[in-house]
């Protein structure tokens, strides 16, 4: 089912929605579109109305305000679950920081990001991100491209390829259909990547965070991930870290059982609204 939903600037967001019960909103990375949410939608959908809707600049989303903050990015959020009635959202990689910083000031009642790409106290790295913002201006899509890659994916053993390998594989990557894609929104990755850079600091920056937050990342991935959730849960109310075993970055977009049985669960439990001191309550991490 699509229907649609007119953002604060009056463009058109065509929010795509399956199954029945309590609404999730998911968010969707950078460098992406909703298609690769699918698999993650259907497998959530006996349970619960999924609601998926492109960012900015993407497929049927309307165009992006420039210079680009993510401030449209938490508009466009806000018009969603308002008009969706849904409390619940979903935020993947650069989509997480946005639903967390949504979280801030919408009406965000439980929140699960995975591979949330925030920058806390300078974990998140960056050091790549100029050059490959010289070589997106220049023209050179494949080296921009390999210096993003090896600047975000630091586990990857080809991270650690010459350049040139390195740059070769994307060419080649570039060629396929989800290559092209990737490709395309380049620019808007780089402009997500430096927009998350510029917001590094203490991760009490979200303490006023109420929702429930799920801070889920893959144990296969990014090594940074794990203590980048571990100081955001210290300093949020309500949150708890899952780590998902032999799982990447891109797992959330594979949807196996051992990421949708804990959203699931997490989705479905009743909110506390205890008022209480969090850190007397966390459960486990």
């Amino acid at each position: 089912m699509q229907q649609r939903i007119v953002a604060p600037d009056g463009a058109d967001i065509v929010v795509h929605s399956v199954g029945s019960g309590p609404g999730i909103v998911v968010v969707h990375g950078g460098g992406v579109t909703i298609g690769i949410y699918q698999r993650l939608a259907n497998r959530l959908a006996e349970r619960f109305t999924v609601h998926r809707y492109n960012r900015r600049g993407r497929e049927d989303a309307g165009p992006r305000r420039e210079p680009y903050t993510f401030e449209q990015d938490i508009d466009d959020l806000g018009a969603v679950l308002a008009q969706t009635g849904a409390g619940n959202v979903i935020g993947h990689s650069a989509g997480g920081f946005i639903a967390l910083e949504a979280a801030l000031r919408l009406p965000v009642r439980r929140l699960a990001l995975y591979d949330a790409a925030v920058n806390v106290d300078g974990m998140f790295p960056s050091a790549w991100l100029d050059a490959a913002m010289a070589a997106a201006r220049a023209g050179d899509t494949a080296r921009a491209m390999a210096l993003t890659g090896a600047g975000i994916n630091t586990h990857s053993a080809t991270s650690r390829l010459p350049l040139g390998v390195q740059v070769a594989i994307c060419r080649l990557f570039l060629r396929t259909s989800i290559g092209r894609m990737m490709g395309g929104l380049l620019a808007t990755t780089l402009d997500e990547s430096n927009q998350i850079r510029l917001a590094d600091g203490p991760a009490t920056r979200w303490a006023a965070v109420r929702a429930e937050v799920l801070l889920a990342y893959g144990a296969a991935g990014p090594p940074y991930y794990a203590p980048l959730n571990a100081a955001l849960a210290d300093a949020l109310p309500h949150a708890r870290v899952l780590p998902v075993a032999r799982s990447g970055h891109d797992g959330i977009n594979r949807a196996p059982a051992s990421i949708v049985e804990p959203l699931a669960a997490f989705f479905a439990a009743p909110v506390s609204g205890s008022t209480e001191d969090p850190r007397a309550s966390r459960t486990s991490r």
